[in-house]
């Protein structure tokens, strides 16, 4: 019986394991604000116009965006909705996954809990990542997502890098030149875009940014009602203790 439940355990804890050792990527940190809203708004304006020809926020619903990111609804469907939905409604797209499949290799990914799913710094190097890859089938490849079947959609935006970038890189000053060394994480481009490295950083915060909103949207509200919560049990505990010692105080 002992051993069976041995071998049981082992089952359970080895997939962790294989997930640790698969996490060799250095991915660069991001800290996100769902309070700065005009991040988030900037991040939603990004996402509509680059990402959602193909990703989809299906568990969302436009109205419910434009009222936390104080958004006017009407401003919001004139700017942000380009399908004629509703703004009641889900944040669905028109293509196809079957056909998306055949096209990518995969279908691309429903992103509304993607945060959740991979997390902030990884959606932030993710997006940072692309370079040039002739033997790839669109010809880039993705240092964080090795062999990824997504095309660069932001490379009018960033460019496109000749090399691989340098993801993960802390950036430092050489003591004696007084040079910022890995202060930029491609050093020859293929391709330039239309923003420098920290315009483009910026845009691919505020997009991360917006997506972390969306795995989470009542952080904001789950925090504050958290703080009420540990204020009542912290004024309970008094009352408690004080009850708890009226009880026994006379017990020898």
């Amino acid at each position: 019986m002992m051993k069976k439940l041995m071998l049981i355990l082992m089952i359970a804890v080895l997939p962790g394991f294989a997930l640790a050792a698969g996490e060799a990527v250095q991915l660069d940190h991001m800290e996100p604000d769902h309070a700065n809203k005009a991040s988030l708004q900037r991040g939603a304006a990004t996402f509509t116009n680059y990402c959602m020809g193909c990703h989809s926020l299906e568990y969302a619903r436009y109205k419910r965006i434009a009222d936390d990111l104080g958004i006017p609804q009407d401003m919001y469907v004139e700017n942000l909705i380009f399908t004629g939905a509703k703004i009641g409604e889900l944040i669905k797209i028109g293509m196809d996954k079957e056909q998306s499949a055949s096209w990518f290799g995969n279908a691309p990914p429903d992103l509304t809990l993607e945060s959740r799913l991979r997390g902030e710094d990884w959606i932030y190097s993710y997006l940072r990542g692309f370079y040039k890859d002739d033997a790839r089938p669109l010809g880039v490849n993705n240092v964080v997502f090795e062999n990824v079947g997504m095309p660069h959609v932001m490379v009018s935006l960033q460019g496109l890098c000749a090399v691989e970038p340098q993801i993960g890189g802390k950036a430092s000053v050489d003591p004696l030149s007084g040079n910022v060394q890995n202060g930029e994480i491609c050093s020859d481009w293929e391709t330039e875009g239309s923003m420098n490295s920290a315009e483009f950083n910026a845009a691919m915060y505020d997009l991360t940014n917006f997506l972390s909103y969306m795995g989470d949207p009542v952080k904001l509200e789950r925090e504050r009602l958290g703080m009420f919560v540990l204020i009542f049990i912290a004024i309970f505990f008094i009352f408690a203790y004080l009850m708890n010692r009226e009880f026994w105080k006379d017990v020898h």
